[in-house]
């Protein structure tokens, strides 16, 4: 069995975590794709590993090509948090609409992250809350964000996180696949125009059209993370 436990040097946490001259806390990012999630999660202050059954060569940090749930299964008590993104197209309803069939990865992941001990969050689309355990919803607007953009994050494994106020939708927001129009947010979903404002609104200059309108915003994962470090486990260093 191969032990993921190298570390990455990066930037050291404020002065005030106890843990800032040890190995930085170690985050597994299950079906990871194009990174989003886990350039938040680095900015926080983790050591990031990647895990996705398709190729990633944009994927910016270390990366292992694998099924997801089989590398928890195998590998998730090595690190010291873990994010799972499963697949959202289930849930999607434009999938729906087009009569396209999609596992559904929810449940099957949640116990795998539960069978670890660690602690977790799983993160979702809309059409996914019913099936989520008392999710909490992030906004682009929460993070002065030019775009909407809501996501939904299940927390487990003794980690909790609390809702933050939803600022109101005063922007008008630009229609599906459409340009961005001056002084609209943008959505950024389906076979959208404005790649590279995309990636300057969402802050992903790595990624493609492809990875944009699947990604979870790095802001977002890192107000996560912040949350995350603040666990006694973590505060403390890497876990046991």
């Amino acid at each position: 069995m191969t032990q993921l436990r190298a570390f990455s040097e990066g930037p050291l946490a404020p002065a005030t975590r106890t843990w800032r001259a040890l190995p930085r806390p170690r985050l597994l990012d299950l079906y990871c794709c194009q990174g989003g999630a886990a350039k938040g999660y680095a900015d926080a202050g983790f050591d990031v590993t990647g895990v996705d059954i398709t190729p990633q060569p944009r994927y910016p940090f270390r990366f292992v090509q694998a099924d997801a749930i089989t590398f928890v299964l195998e590998h998730g008590t090595d690190f010291d948090f873990i994010h799972a993104s499963p697949p959202c197209q289930h849930d999607t309803e434009c999938q729906r609409l087009r009569g396209n069939t999609h596992p559904d990865l929810i449940a099957p992941t949640r116990t795998a992250l539960e069978s670890t001990g660690r602690p977790w969050v799983m993160e979702n689309v809309g059409g996914a809350v019913p099936k989520l355990r008392e999710p909490v919803m992030l906004c682009g607007a929460m993070f002065a964000l030019e775009s909407y953009r809501h996501r939904f994050f299940e927390p487990g494994g003794g980690f909790t996180l609390d809702q933050p106020a939803h600022p109101a939708h005063l922007v008008p927001q630009a229609k599906m696949g459409r340009p961005v129009p001056p002084g609209h947010y943008g959505q950024f979903v389906g076979n959208f125009s404005g790649v590279d404002l995309a990636r300057r609104v969402l802050g992903v200059p790595w990624m493609n059209r492809d990875g944009i309108r699947e990604c979870v915003p790095p802001a977002y994962t890192e107000w996560i993370g912040r949350a995350a470090l603040a666990l006694p486990a973590l505060a403390l260093g890497v876990a046991a």
